[in-house]
């Protein structure tokens, strides 16, 4: 992919991120060689694609806008649907939470054409629908007709979509233009998948069973934390809601019971929690880790902030006695965490990219190496062996339009591997051998469907566990890590569940598995899921 294509979509990935999401359930310390497995080792050295990979066009339409035109993506009779099956679109019904997988077009600066992958989403309703979890402006999906124009008005995108073809049950192919302050930046065709009912799979499998489900009353879950018989579940605003902290008594995991909520009123942008003996650490958008006492666990008293200045802390990760603190566009803070609640800023970690790139999204923290999934700036690898003479040891240099989100890494086969996954449309499971992180390689991946996102990643023995956003909980065996096979599934995305939108950050954001026989799983609308561990 180009510079310049990467610079177009990189801006729409951080606006996206920014509006949509807030994401985050930072890693678990796995065990080394903690089962028996049946890899020895060797493996094949694999390319890396990326990941969305160019599906050709998607759908027999086109349109006729050109770049130069003023209001190209409100002036649907641009669009070619001649070869367009009128009669199978007739049949769509009129209700459904759909997420795209948008294959872009946009004429270069040489005369050549360039591919990009767009991301759209959109829910709809008899009385109207969304796009951008904003009103759609147009909506024509009678008569064989499929039409739709919405608009997300912070960054004045407009993107208009005209259906074409029905290829599968609850899959939709058409054409789409892209425009920015009334100009086309892009045309080309989607694949929109409605995304509870296109897998065709049961709502579980493997034996994973759910056993409880709380509502989460405060703001969209985002991450949880399970320490002393309590899930600490934190909560981004959303819909009009405020952010903030839930605390539910899971001493019963058959009968979770809230105990507190608690949001603070210009502080509640929470996406990130991790708890040490008394301590419980808070990741806030706005300000910094926050510091809680949780000596009585259910109604946690305020100690203190720790401020980071310009940006807060997205992700928080406790490593014995460290704190580490990832703060987008800045680095790594660093925590002493001699005496649990009162912290100490030891040092910041930041690498070169860090300003330009995005910064530290998350890391992982294995055996006095610290692996930072540094958003768009790659996958890296830091020796924290001694926080004053900190290095970096290597870069797994995705592409640059591709986002480093998260990982778990462990030993098997007496080779240290990294189970690695991104966001956006088309992101899924990367395999790593970090064993030398001057010179890492793929040797296996996982992938489900190209429409949707994965999200976070916990490592139990020679399963991976995986927040998989629409896809749910999804358990991997990698006992041979050059071939991850799925074991288990539950899908927890359901259109039915209240504040539910059109984002593809919607569904299973975290998991925790605090070893007391359960897997603790939040959702976005649902709230507290609780499953038996397999």
């Amino acid at each position: 992919m180009t510079d310049t294509l990467r610079s177009l979509r990189a801006p729409l990935a951080i606006v996206l991120l920014q509006l949509l999401s807030g994401c985050e359930d930072s890693p678990s310390p796995s065990t080394p060689d903690a089962g028996p497995y049946v890899w020895d080792g060797t493996y094949t050295e694999l390319e890396d694609p990326g990941d969305w990979q160019d599906p050709g066009p998607l759908a027999p339409c086109s349109s006729s806008a050109v770049a130069a035109q003023q209001g190209a993506c409100d002036d649907l009779s641009l669009f070619d649907v001649s070869q367009c099956d009128s009669q199978a679109l007739s049949a769509i019904p009129p209700e459904g939470i759909y997420l795209s997988d948008g294959r872009g077009e946009r004429q270069l600066a040489d005369g050549g054409v360039g591919i990009v992958s767009v991301p759209i989403g959109f829910l709809l309703k008899e009385d109207g629908g969304t796009m951008y979890d904003e009103p759609l402006r147009f909506k024509e999906t009678q008569g064989g007709r499929f039409s739709l124009i919405g608009r997300l008005t912070r960054t004045d995108l407009t993107v208009s979509m005209v259906g074409c073809k029905t290829p599968a049950p609850n899959v939709i192919t058409g054409c789409f233009a892209y425009c920015r302050r009334g100009r086309l930046s892009l045309k080309g065709t989607f694949e929109a998948h409605r995304v509870a009912l296109s897998t065709g799979e049961p709502e579980s499998s493997g034996g994973l069973n759910l056993v409880s489900e709380r509502f989460v009353p405060v703001g969209l879950p985002a991450d949880i934390y399970v320490a002393k018989g309590h899930a600490y579940v934190v909560s981004l605003p959303d819909k009009g809601r405020a952010g903030g902290l839930t605390v539910i008594d899971v001493r019963t995991p058959t009968a979770p019971v809230v105990t507190t909520t608690i949001t603070l009123p210009e502080d509640n942008s929470w996406n990130g929690v991790w708890a040490k003996g008394d301590a419980l650490y808070v990741a806030s958008n706005g300000t910094g880790p926050i510091v809680y006492d949780i000596s009585n666990p259910a109604l946690p008293t305020f100690v203190k902030s720790l401020p980071t200045g310009d940006f807060g802390a997205h992700t928080v990760l406790v490593d014995n006695d460290r704190l580490y603190a990832m703060v987008p566009n800045t680095g790594t803070h660093v925590y002493d965490l001699t005496e649990p609640l009162n912290p100490v800023l030891r040092t910041i970690i930041s690498l070169p990219e860090d300003a330009e790139l995005g910064g530290p999204h998350d890391a992982f923290a294995y055996e006095n190496r610290l692996y930072i999934s540094s958003s768009f700036g790659g996958y890296n690898v830091v020796d924290v062996t001694h926080l004053d003479n900190v290095s970096r040891l290597g870069r797994y240099e995705r592409s640059m339009d591709e986002y480093a989100h998260h990982s778990a890494v462990g030993t098997f086969g007496g080779k240290t591997i990294a189970f690695e996954g991104g966001e956006f449309n088309a992101s899924h499971v990367r395999v790593l051998d970090v064993t030398d992180p001057s010179r890492i390689v793929k040797i296996g991946e996982f992938r489900m469907r190209k429409v949707t996102s994965m999200h976070n990643l916990i490592l139990r023995g020679n399963l991976l566990y995986v927040a998989w956003y629409h896809e749910g909980l999804r358990v991997l065996d990698v006992s041979n890590p050059t071939k991850p096979r799925q074991v288990a599934h539950h899908h927890t995305f359901r259109e039915s569940d209240p504040f539910r939108g059109d984002s593809i950050f919607e569904g299973a954001f975290g998991v925790r598995i605090p070893g007391d026989g359960y897997v603790y799983v939040v959702d976005s609308s649902r709230g507290l899921l609780i499953f038996n561990e397999l």
